[in-house]
């Protein structure tokens, strides 16, 4: 029987209770935290700057230089601002899946089992970083800094592809984090490599597909389509040239793309939970 299912209830009825779960395993962490407000603001702030300081290294290096892969300082900020922000949302509902090998080696992944939620509900909401907002923040500030200053012929379907991308986005990168959760069930140690995919994909997609190698930007289009979340939205909005030559209409393709993954991550995640054995300890 497939874990989402709970005895004696509908698909539906287990979907509104694992998002109820969700919801209240993230309510009793959010007033934990919040409960020693200093701290609180001072993790935000720290988590504001860390992320800063990677948008700080594109203003240093456009101190130096007019165009990066021919792309202005606006149209990067624009690139930076989505994928930023879409992650940020992702990071903040699950990013708390890499640590799922550490339950897996130690056992305690056992105790998630016999609740009556499941078991993805709580492994993404378990210890929820409210701190992670300065990311979302951080990427917001720098996305709207771009809009600003970037040279756009804005549309009615433009304007409306700016939501679409940074959620289907978020949907996208979620995907991955969950997938990746998947592939501790076996891996057991295998975080970095998960986040090789998730923090090292939004680093990527920060920056123009132009200054990377055709078949790196091959890799993250058909591949782990991360180019769904911003370079090929992005590039339609601006007017640009799509990467590999890639015609307009696959532009449109974001949700379809986030659907499709997170539908793969769902059978990824179920197989592995499958294929868990207890430490027995």
């Amino acid at each position: 029987m497939p874990e989402f299912w709970l005895p004696g209830t509908s698909r539906w009825d287990t979907l509104r209770a694992g998002i109820r779960g969700y919801g209240l395993i993230v309510a009793a962490w959010t007033r934990s935290t919040l409960t020693y407000r200093a701290s609180f603001a001072l993790m935000l702030v720290g988590n504001f700057a860390a992320t800063g300081f990677d948008f700080l290294s594109i203003l240093l290096m456009f101190s130096h230089i007019d165009a990066l892969g021919g792309y202005s300082l606006p149209e990067v900020a624009f690139l930076y601002g989505t994928a930023g922000t879409a992650f940020g949302l992702a990071e903040l509902l699950l990013g708390t899946m890499n640590g799922l090998g550490r339950r897996v080696r130690d056992g305690t992944l056992d105790t998630l089992l016999v609740r009556p939620v499941p078991v993805l509900v709580q492994v993404a909401a378990d210890k929820f970083a409210l701190r992670r907002l300065g990311r979302i923040l951080q990427g917001l500030l720098v996305l709207g800094y771009g809009l600003l200053l970037v040279d756009i012929d804005w549309t009615v379907v433009r304007v409306l592809m700016l939501p679409m991308m940074i959620l289907s986005g978020a949907a996208i990168f979620g995907a991955v984090f969950v997938a990746g959760g998947a592939f501790q069930f076996w891996a057991q140690d295998a975080s970095q490599v998960q986040n090789a995919f998730t923090y090292g994909g939004n680093t990527v997609l920060q920056y123009p597909p132009s200054v990377f190698g055709r078949e790196l930007v091959r890799g993250v289009t058909f591949v782990v389509p991360l180019a769904f979340v911003n370079w090929i939205p992005a590039l339609y909005v601006m007017g640009r040239e799509l990467p590999l030559g890639l015609p307009d209409a696959v532009a449109f393709l974001p949700p379809v793309v986030a659907a499709v993954c997170c539908a793969a991550a769902g059978l990824a995640w179920r197989a592995g939970l499958r294929a868990y054995r207890s430490t027995g300890s």
